[in-house]
């Protein structure tokens, strides 16, 4: 588990990541380089979660090897799939990451809200939504490993 306490934010306790596939950790199905390494790595603190639509078809082999679980979910209302998915786990214990529309709903609800604008962009609502914004995954997914970072970007 991870926890920070974070001055005029609060404590979190953090449990799961919850990534979008897509325009998060790949772009037209293809990871990001570096991403396995990461999420292999903070497997060890947290439970590693993927919910994706799998336009491409390339999710599960992907992630083979990496120490996570993978949803499919149906094409049609993905926003409330999500947010149904984290709620069932526990919202308050999630960091959740995306970047589109479908991604919104949960990362306002989550008890770290992510958005990354990579090559797809990112929807503008998810932008307001997050707590933090990044340009690129890696450095959102040390941010997870670097709490003192955290620390800095939410205190007050």
């Amino acid at each position: 588990m991870f926890e920070a306490s974070i001055p005029g934010y609060g404590i979190l306790r953090l449990k799961h990541i919850v990534l979008d596939y897509n325009g998060t950790l790949a772009c037209d199905g293809e990871m990001f380089s570096g991403v396995q390494s990461r999420l292999t790595d903070l497997a060890g603190i947290f439970d590693i979660h993927v919910l994706t639509a799998d336009t491409f078809g390339k999710a599960a082999s992907a992630l083979k090897g990496i120490p996570c679980s993978l949803s499919i979910l149906a094409q049609e209302n993905q926003d409330e799939g999500k947010l149904s998915y984290i709620k069932k786990i526990g919202a308050e214990f999630c960091v959740c990451i995306g970047n589109g529309r479908n991604d919104r709903l949960m990362l306002k609800e989550a008890g770290l809200g992510i958005c990354v604008i990579l090559d797809e962009g990112a929807y503008l609502g998810t932008i307001h939504d997050a707590d933090v914004v990044f340009t690129g995954i890696i450095p959102a997914l040390d941010l997870l490993a670097n709490p003192l970072r955290l620390r800095a970007t939410l205190r007050s």
